[in-house]
Parts: structure tokens; C-alpha cells; sequence
């Protein structure tokens, strides 16, 4: 037994209800398509079925259609003979033919208007077996989507954070303290080439300043 027992169950059927209902929506849905797609398959063949009978009808009112001509092309020479009985026998089967040709006309029509009625329904089966296939890649791409989320948060809960921000501030400090080791070790060792180095830019100053007083001085002289 499937999802749906009868095609207008399935034209009928609300998708999204079904499938909110589900326990598994996406093991659901691929039922849902299963059994639209086989449904679609049975509405095919039934129309297939109806085409080749609407054929097989045609043929056999064509046939009867010149059975009644012949008959009454004999009831023609009978009646040129002076065979009025044969004449009236003849369209007798005439007129059987063309009833026959009548109820097959009516057969056709009756055809004609399932067939119509097929169609549409396919044409319905088909709308709600595309909006099914769209659910399905929607429901299995948030079903990806969902589990990789999920990994990601396991692998987050496996993991203590805290005790991983703990060991980094750890190591930080001690590189801050290394660092401060390095810094505390060149405090006060001066060598001779850093005495000298300083001596030289003292000079240099000096140097600089004495210019700057005598540059001074002249435009002092300049102005008085």
C-alpha cells in the first residue's frame, strides 16, 4: 500500500501537511515521489490504452461506413432488377450498418473525453511530482546542512574552550616574560663602542649649538 491509494488522492493531498506531519520528511518525500511517479506511469498507459482503442474504433467505422455504401449500392441493382425484396434486405443491413456506425460514433466521443480528462490529470500529476522533487532537494540540502552544523558543534563541545584559552594565555605570558628577561638583561651593559657613540653625538650637539648661538648673534649685530 502507498502513500496514495487513488490518483485523486494525490491531486488532492497537501504536501507540505504531509510532510510536516513525517517523523522523516526526507524518506517521506521519496515515498511521495515513488508513488506519483508509478501513478504517472498507470495514467500513461490507461491514455495509451484509450489511443489505440480510439484507432481501432476509426478503423472499424470506416469499415462499416463502406459495408452501408455496398449495401445500398446492391439495394440500387436489386431494386433496377425488380427484386424489391432483395432490394429491401439489402437495406435492411444498411441501415444495421449505419446503426453501428452511430453507437460507434458515440464511443468515440466518450473516448475523446477521457482522454481529455487524462490529459489534465497528467498535466496535474506532473505539477505536484515537480513540486515534490523540489522539496526533496530542499529537504535534503537542509538535511546537509543541518548535519554539518551539528559536527561542528560536537567537535566545539568536545573541545573545552576554556582550558584552550587558558593554555594560550599561559604561553603568552611566558613569551611576555622571556621578552622581559631579554629587555632587563641589556639594562646597564653599556660597552666602550656605546660610551664613545654617545661621546660623538654629544659633540655633535655641541657642535649644532654653537652655530645656532653664533647664527643668533649676527642678527642680533644686524638689528642694533
Amino acid at each position: 500500500m502507498g502513500i496514495f491509494s487513488r490518483f485523486t488522492d494525490i491531486i488532492n493531498a497537501n504536501i507540505n501537511s504531509i510532510l510536516d506531519k513525517a517523523e522523516d520528511p526526507e524518506k517521506m518525500v521519496r515515498l511521495i515521489i515513488q508513488e506519483m511517479e508509478e501513478t504517472l506511469v498507470e495514467v500513461r498507459t490507461q491514455s495509451a490504452k484509450l489511443i489505440a482503442d480510439k484507432k481501432e474504433l476509426g478503423r472499424k467505422t470506416q469499415r462499416l461506413a463502406r459495408e452501408a455504401e455496398d449495401w445500398e449500392r446492391k439495394a440500387e441493382i436489386a431494386l433496377s432488377k425488380e427484386r424489391e425484396d432483395l432490394a429491401r434486405a439489402a437495406l435492411k443491413e444498411k441501415g444495421e450498418a449505419d446503426a453501428a456506425v452511430a453507437n460507434i460514433q458515440t464511443d468515440l466521443e466518450m473516448v475523446d473525453v477521457n482522454l481529455e480528462k487524462l490529459s489534465g490529470d497528467i498535466g496535474l500529476l506532473q505539477q505536484k511530482l515537480s513540486d515534490a522533487k523540489a522539496r526533496q532537494k530542499a529537504l535534503i540540502l537542509r538535511g546537509k546542512t543541518a548535519r554539518s552544523r551539528m559536527g561542528v558543534k560536537r567537535q566545539l563541545h568536545d573541545v573545552d574552550i576554556e582550558d584552550a584559552m587558558s593554555k594560550f594565555d599561559r604561553y603568552e605570558r611566558k613569551i611576555d616574560d622571556l621578552e622581559g628577561e631579554v629587555e632587563a638583561y641589556d639594562l646597564g651593559q653599556r660597552n666602550l663602542a656605546d660610551e664613545i657613540a654617545e661621546l660623538e653625538s654629544d659633540e655633535k650637539v655641541d657642535e649644532e649649538l654653537a652655530k645656532l648661538k653664533e647664527r643668533l648673534g649676527k642678527i642680533s649685530s644686524d638689528q642694533s
